[in-house]
């Protein structure tokens, strides 16, 4: 048995190249492409989508052939960015990767946008642009409307980019919550970053919701026995920590370095999870859950359930599509550490 970690005694510190370095896809992305994505018939989008974003990926088919005096027909030319519109579960991020792996790119970038804020906060915004500029692709999943700070930052960034020649790819926040909220958010996105609006072309991607299913999930809650079990039989390092001492560590560790907590751990352990009343300390924890689901970290909890972690007047805040992703996270995280478990 290997002796578990404490995440409350990492204080990782990664430098502007080692951010750069990890902005690539998530690792169940690792291997997205274009003909992994299995469209639906039912939805003709799904196709029309993928064909468009082959193009924009330099991956588009052979042109068709005409007679012997017609002319080959000229596509439009297409916009330096593409911003792809759609409900939660219709294949937003899989696309977005499989942009990524099939442009071929001397620099490319692949993060959420708060990773990219994240970036900047860390750095400084002068030196972000200094080491994004001549980059070939950005692409930014999730790209958050609720941060009028923020979205104008990335605004900015994202212009200088484009002026220089990136190309851009994005999607945005559109959470697991309550029937047509937030299912077409193209028109929200566009008015946000109103300055750079003409250079992104919306791709509308319906698709079967599946909102509902993350919805009627519930975080798995261990008894005391069933967590110490769960990280003495961990596959291989754990980390086991009491869910407030987290959440104060949380405070001392720039966003930016929050994937470096869980560097070579198989398993997160909290204990004692109880309900967050603050709204810094929830976002804080928002962002490590994006960390965490990024690397496909299991997560084993006692306490109060994951599920309910946020207290009632946050999730009818301006931050409710934040707590909502991060709960259908969670729910999925205590899961996938229950399959981890079963022999």
């Amino acid at each position: 048995m290997t002796e578990p970690i404490h995440l409350t005694s990492r204080e990782p510190v990664v430098t502007g190249p080692e951010m750069l370095a990890s902005l690539v896809p998530p690792p169940q992305f690792d291997g997205a492409t274009f003909e992994s994505y299995r469209s639906d018939d039912a939805y003709p989008s799904q196709a029309e989508s993928k064909q468009l974003l082959q193009r924009f990926a330099g991956r588009g088919g052979p042109a068709k052939k005409g007679g012997f005096f017609s002319r080959a027909k000229k596509e439009p030319d297409l916009k330096p960015g593409v911003y792809l519109d759609g409900g939660f579960g219709v294949g937003k991020t899989h696309l977005l990767a499989s942009i990524y792996h099939a442009m071929p790119a001397r620099r490319k970038y692949f993060g959420s946008f708060i990773e990219y804020t994240a970036l900047v906060g860390a750095l400084g915004y002068k030196n972000t642009v200094d080491l994004l500029r001549g980059s070939d692709l950005l692409c930014i999943d999730e790209f958050e409307l609720d941060d009028p700070g923020d979205t104008m930052v990335m605004t900015r960034l994202l212009g200088e980019l484009v002026a220089s020649g990136t190309r851009l790819a994005a999607t945005s926040n559109t959470p697991p919550n309550a029937l047509g909220e937030g299912r077409f958010a193209a028109q929200d996105f566009l008015r946000e970053i109103h300055a750079m609006s003409d250079s992104f072309e919306t791709i509308r991607i319906d698709g079967t919701d599946f909102r509902q299913r993350a919805l009627d999930g519930k975080a798995v809650v261990l008894s005391d026995a069933e967590y110490q079990s769960a990280i003495a039989s961990a596959q291989s390092v754990a980390s086991d920590d009491v869910f407030g001492d987290v959440v104060r560590h949380l405070a001392k560790v720039h966003p930016s370095r929050y994937i470096r907590l869980i560097d070579g751990v198989s398993l997160v352990g909290l204990r004692d999870v109880h309900v967050l009343t603050d709204q810094s300390e929830a976002l804080r924890f928002v962002a490590f859950v994006d960390r965490v689901y990024d690397a496909q970290v299991p997560i084993v909890a006692t306490g109060v359930s994951l599920d309910q972690v946020f207290a009632e007047e946050m999730l009818g805040g301006g931050y409710r599509k934040k707590y909502l992703r991060a709960i259908s996270r969670l729910n999925a995280l205590t899961h996938s550490a229950q399959v981890q478990s079963t022999p």
